[in-house]
C-alpha cells in the first residue's frame, strides 16, 4: 500500500470514529438543566394563546405549555424566560438557538417539518361558526336549513368563500379585513354567523358567556404542535413526554385547568387501564 493510500485510509477512519462523538455534543436537555431555566419562544398578541393581561403578565394556553415544561424540568413553573416573537421568527429563532422551544399556535405542515422537529400535538384547531345567543338560528342544522337566506362573516382570505361553502354551500359570504369588523357584522345582524377559528370562538364564549353560542359544527382541521431545533432526539423525547403526560397522565390536572380557563371546556379525565392514545 502506498503512503498516500495509507494516509487517506487513516484520515477516513479517524473521521468515522470522531463522528459519533461529535453527534453526541449537542444535548439541549443537559444545557437547559445546567442553565437553570427554560428559554421559551411564543407570541404576545393572540388571545387565548398568548397575550399580555391587565397585570402586564404574559398569559395564554401556549404560555401554559411553556410553564408545564419548566415545571417538568425544575419543579417550578416560573423557571422560564419568555422570548416574545413574531410568527415569522418562530423557525429562525430555533435555527439560531435563540430559544430552546417554541409553542406559538404553530400549524404542523410537511414544509415546516423539513426545518424543525415537531412535538406531539397539544391542540387540534379547526373552523367553527359563532352565533348570537338570542339570534334567529340556534345551531348548524338551522343554518343548513336556511340555505341562501343567511350571510356568514369571515376574515378576508383568498380561500375564505370556498372555506365557508364547504360547510354551508348556499350561504352568502361577506369578507372583512379584521376580526373586529367580522364580529361587528355578527353583532349588528348584518351576518347571521361568523366563521372563525374554534379556539377564538371558545375564547369569545368564555369572555361573553351569555352573548355568543357555538353552532356545533367544526371543519378544516389542523394540528398545533410545539417545535424544537432538529437533531437532538433526547430533547425532543423529553418535551414529548411532558406534553403527553400533561394530556393523558400525571400532569393532566395542569393541562385540564389551563384548557378550561382559555377554552371554557371541561376535559374528561383519561380513562384508567388501557392507554387511550393507542386505541
Amino acid at each position: 500500500m502506498t503512503i498516500f493510500k495509507l494516509a487517506t485510509l487513516t484520515a477516513v477512519l479517524a473521521a468515522s470514529l470522531s463522528a459519533p462523538a461529535q453527534a453526541q455534543t449537542s444535548d439541549k436537555l443537559q444545557e437547559v438543566l445546567e442553565r437553570g431555566y427554560l428559554v421559551f419562544g411564543t407570541g404576545s398578541t393572540n388571545p387565548p394563546w398568548h397575550f399580555v393581561d391587565e397585570q402586564n403578565e404574559l398569559v395564554g394556553f401556549d404560555v401554559d405549555m411553556g410553564r408545564l415544561v419548566a415545571k417538568a424540568l425544575f419543579g417550578d413553573t416560573e423557571a422560564i424566560e419568555f422570548v416574545q416573537q413574531s410568527g415569522d421568527a418562530r423557525i429562525p429563532n430555533l435555527a439560531t438557538d435563540r430559544v430552546d422551544l417554541t409553542c406559538q399556535f404553530m400549524t404542523v405542515t410537511a414544509e415546516r417539518a423539513q426545518q424543525v422537529e415537531f412535538t406531539v400535538p397539544y391542540y387540534r384547531e379547526g373552523v367553527g361558526l359563532l352565533l348570537m345567543a338570542n339570534g334567529q338560528y340556534a345551531d348548524y342544522a338551522a343554518l343548513q336549513e336556511a340555505g341562501s337566506d343567511i350571510t356568514v362573516a369571515v376574515l378576508q382570505n383568498v380561500y375564505a368563500e370556498e372555506m365557508v361553502h364547504a360547510a354551508l354551500p348556499e350561504a352568502s359570504v361577506d369578507q372583512y379585513d379584521s376580526v373586529d369588523l367580522m364580529y361587528q357584522a355578527l353583532n349588528s345582524n348584518r351576518a347571521q354567523a361568523a366563521a372563525t377559528d374554534q379556539s377564538a370562538l371558545r375564547w369569545l364564549m368564555v369572555q361573553n358567556p351569555d352573548r355568543y353560542v357555538d353552532a356545533g359544527y367544526g371543519w378544516n382541521p389542523q394540528t398545533y404542535s410545539c417545535a424544537v431545533q432538529p437533531g437532538d432526539q433526547r430533547w425532543l423525547n423529553f418535551v414529548n413526554t411532558v406534553l403527553r403526560e400533561g394530556m393523558t397522565g400525571v400532569e393532566f390536572p395542569f393541562y385540564a385547568e389551563s384548557f378550561k380557563q382559555w377554552f371554557g371546556a371541561e376535559l374528561e379525565s383519561p380513562q384508567i387501564g388501557f392507554p387511550v392514545e393507542f386505541k
